[in-house]
């Protein structure tokens, strides 16, 4: 099996004791990445921003591992309310403007801990 290489984020911090993401050998997944300020790891006041930091994060683990957004197969997007769902698609259009070429996505309304209104993970092959 391919040895797992860890990639660190700064300013995504988890309250437990694991990665922002992971890399085996062609592979990427991600743990929940949330949409921190990247310069003080706080969490913004609206939910605008919240979800640009988390495409920010996507971009920045993508470049990490080695390889692009458009080596994304999957997302899976948790949010809060389901009327951010729009809000998410502003920020995918802009990461994946063509139609034809964008990963698979599943958007679920649930519950996430304190002060947290959308979170994202991925699985890239690279």
């Amino acid at each position: 099996m391919a040895k797992r290489e860890v990639l660190h984020v700064k300013g995504s911090n988890h309250q437990n004791p694991i990665p922002t993401a992971i890399k085996i050998g062609n592979m990427v997944y991600t743990s929940a990445i949330i949409g921190s300020d990247p310069d003080t790891g706080e969490m913004p006041r609206t939910v605008e921003e919240e979800i640009a930091n988390l495409f920010h994060y996507i971009r920045e683990i993508m470049d990490l591992a080695g390889g692009s957004v458009g080596d994304i197969a999957h997302l899976s997007v948790l949010m809060t309310h389901r009327e951010y769902k729009r809000l998410v698609n502003v920020e995918w259009e802009k990461m994946f403007p063509d139609a034809n070429d964008r990963p698979a996505r599943h958007t679920t309304v649930q519950d996430l801990r304190d002060g947290l209104r959308v979170q994202i993970e991925l699985t890239a092959v690279l």
